[in-house]
């Protein structure tokens, strides 16, 4: 395929990119931040100098983490997805998304106790069932902690769906600052939002100040320190005399707390005028200033993406190719753990044509990797040389697709019959990520992993891959799966080889078959050739498609726990198979014979696999029950609070229930329960049809047709108590 011009999809392109900036400028500024957070400028200068690029090396810290900025700022947006309310979404449905996201003490949030971290403070008064707005207010918590940083720091996507309409991004920042904050806080979210909103459209910092301004009391702090920041700026040129200044008159010292708003937000806003429209400069300045340098260069940076687009990364040092576009998004839902800035923009780019009634936009009919967006790579990585592996080098690059703009320019040289080139992406958790050790594993998990594969057996793997006209000779190339094994260690996973010819287009789809319940945790593409040659490919897109066929159990590869036998000289044996799991349940330990055995203390628990794509499928495992209130298979699951189930309760009943917020109970019947006896449990989902079968026998079935759930993951529940099985059947 040749190069093609330009063309828009249903959504603006213009905006569709400075969305994707903004995502880019988020990441790049937490990732540049992060490993120096909370450090004052004073100790920045001694140790580190001006931050004028990533310092993680420096400091034996990975780049790439899970952090609480990041994950919360696209989590909390779902709320627009999960809802049909649009721009009437209140606090409360925002509020039940922090319940249907946030596994309590692993994801998302800093766990820092009650009364001491404000969004640990405002999870807990959800939890007891005080609803937003009360949930984060200065009446409940107080002033101190109402008003630190976090109602900032989550804000952008809120911004990012209203472009060039302030007052509607002002709003709704407001609102879900309100789940967990209150007075000034509420004011600087709202600040951020309306400044990343009109930036949309208007590229003069001054002009953005004052439209931000009219969105907060004239009598708020937060207003007043900008009009003293822009003040100082006219007649300062000393960025470090402004900060100073900041320090003495809106320092920590005169805010209490662990993490206020008032003093950060002062940075960001100095930052912005002092950085000049430039984003390595604006950086700097953010981050070499101290404090919470994570938060504030992700908020600043985002605002600088979408005012200058993509450009605005250019022009100075390599922001990009470091992060690679990779986002972690730890949180109840497991398969959308491993993302990437192209997927994220989009997300937040669909939901703002959604609430709009507007058609949504699915490049190249919505496969997973596209890269429409320039410059993007969404994660995908190349092999570095060694003996088997040849130079190889990627890009994105205009052309060379048949439904969109752009593709993965894949370089390679010197491939023969024994050296490859090899492109790849992490499904799940990497094995170089689980390989830390010491204070870069530290890092990494300060925020927890919970994730699931994005990819399982049984599933298609879709490719459309073009030869560069001016390759000398035909390529063979194969599609392939790695996925963790004995002792955690990667196996491989082959398809059949295809012959690639000069300037042939190769549309390969391959049925994805892993033994022992292995998950998968690489998918990548292997090139040789029968002489020695270099030359190009162009990855148009990959996809996975289709419902899994699988089973989850433990693997053969993995010893049954003995009690009284000693270990010590033995492999540790593998983990990763549970680890794809998101365990919110209070106990689900290895030490048991059963693979599967997972116990609540109270109220319900779960553990949960798959992806937002599963669709129709039925979940089969036959479970026994130990002093459980309930329990049983889920099916369709969105999070700790959407999810259909089939349940067997110890007051005799068999019901299909509908976890929408609070439970449901679709349909029930009598049913004759034991505890400590085995029942096979089937729960099968078509479109709105759920059919139930205890024992191979039909029990229950029911058409959902109000707010339905159309598609999930599953899980083990169980409600006050024990179950367990040894094996879990998707099909």
């Amino acid at each position: 395929l040749r190069r093609k011009s330009c063309r828009l999809y249903s959504a603006d392109q213009k905006y569709q990119q400075k969305v994707y900036a903004g995502v880019l400028g988020k990441i790049i500024g937490v990732y540049l931040g992060r490993p120096f957070e909370q450090w004052s400028h004073e100790l920045i200068m001694e140790r580190l100098g001006q931050i004028e690029y990533y310092i993680n090396e420096k400091l034996d810290k990975p780049l790439i983490v899970p952090d609480d900025d990041i994950t919360g700022t696209f989590c909390f947006l779902r709320a627009l997805s999960d809802y049909p309310d649009g721009f009437e979404i209140t606090p409360k449905q925002i509020g039940q998304t922090w319940l249907n996201y946030i596994v309590e003490r692993e994801t998302i949030l800093w766990w820092g106790g009650v009364g001491n971290s404000t969004e640990h403070t405002a999870f807990v008064n959800l939890k007891n069932g005080v609803s937003a707005p009360e949930s984060g207010s200065i009446k409940l918590n107080g002033k101190v902690i109402a008003e630190q940083i976090g109602a900032q720091i989550f804000i952008d996507g809120w911004a990012m769906v209203c472009p060039g309409d302030p007052e509607k991004a002002a709003t709704l920042a407001g609102r879900a600052a309100s789940v967990s904050h209150d007075g000034e806080a509420i004011y600087g979210a709202q600040m951020i939002a309306a400044l990343e909103s009109q930036a949309f459209t208007e590229t003069n910092t001054g002009v953005l100040l004052e439209i931000g301004k009219r969105y907060i009391p004239n009598t708020s702090m937060i207003y007043r320190l900008v009009n003293d920041i822009q003040d100082w700026h006219v007649n300062e040129p000393s960025w470090k005399k402004t900060r100073q200044k900041i320090s003495d008159i809106y320092g920590y010292d005169s805010y209490p707390g662990s993490c206020h708003m008032i003093p950060n937000h002062a940075l960001i806003i100095m930052s912005l005028l002092y950085g000049e429209d430039d984003f390595q400069k604006s950086m700097m300045i953010v981050n070499t200033a101290g404090w919470d340098t994570d938060c504030n260069a992700g908020n600043l940076g985002c605002l600088l993406g979408i005012k200058n687009g993509l450009d605005g990364f250019e022009g100075g040092p390599d922001w990009r190719s470091p992060i690679n576009d990779i986002v972690y998004c730890p949180t109840a839902n497991g398969g959308e753990t491993i993302s990437d800035a192209v997927r994220e923009s989009y997300k937040i780019i669909n939901t703002a044509l959604r609430i709009r009634n507007k058609p949504q936009t699915f490049p190249k009919n919505g496969a997973r990797y596209h890269f429409e967006m320039p410059g993007s790579v969404q994660g995908w990585l190349a092999t570095e040389v060694s003996e088997k592996h040849a130079k190889t080098r990627i890009q994105n690059v205009n052309g060379y697709s048949r439904d969109g703009e752009r593709a993965l320019e894949i370089s390679f040289f010197d491939i023969s019959k024994e050296k490859m080139s090899e492109v790849f992406v992490s499904t799940f958790l990497p094995k170089s990520v689980k390989d830390l050790t010491g204070s870069a594993r530290e890092t990494f998990f300060g925020y927890n992993f919970l994730s699931c594969p994005i990819v399982y057996s049984g599933q298609f793997i879709h490719t459309t891959i073009t030869a560069d006209s001016d390759n000398k000779i035909a390529i063979n190339y194969k599609l392939f799966a790695r996925a963790y094994g004995a002792n955690d260690e990667l196996l491989t996973i082959m398809s059949p080889t295809k012959i690639l010819y000069p300037n042939q287009t190769s549309d390969f789809k391959w049925l994805l078959e892993v033994a022992d319940g292995n998950p998968v945790v690489q998918l990548g593409i292997m090139l040789t050739a029968d002489e020695l040659v270099s030359g190009k490919i162009y990855l148009d897109l990959l996809d996975i498609k289709g419902e899994p066929s699988v089973s989850f159990f433990r693997p053969s590869h993995v010893p049954i726990f003995e009690r009284g036998r000693a270990k010590e000289n033995e492999l540790a044996p593998a983990e990763m198979w549970r680890n794809s799991w998101v365990k919110a349940t209070d106990h689900w330990q290895n030490r048991w014979a059963e693979t599967f055995r997972i116990s609540n203390d109270r109220g319900r628990g779960m553990i949960m696999t798959g992806t937002s794509e599963w669709k129709n499928y039925t979940v089969k495992a036959k479970i026994t029950y130990d002093l459980a209130v309930s329990g049983g298979i889920g099916a369709r699951v969105q999070g700790l609070k959407r999810y259909y189930a089939l349940e067997l309760t110890r007051t005799n009943k068999v019901r299909l229930i509908k976890m929408l917020d609070e439970l449901l109970i679709l349909k029930e019947t009598h049913f004759d329960f034991e505890f400590n006896k085995e029942y096979e449990l089937s729960l099968q989902i078509k479109g709105n049809l759920l059919v139930g079968c205890v024992d191979n026998k039909q029990v229950l079935n029911f058409n959902d047709q109000l707010s339905p759930l159309m598609a999930g993951g599953i899980s083990l529940i169980v409600e006050s108590g024990t179950l367990f099985t040894n094996k879990i059947d998707v099909f």
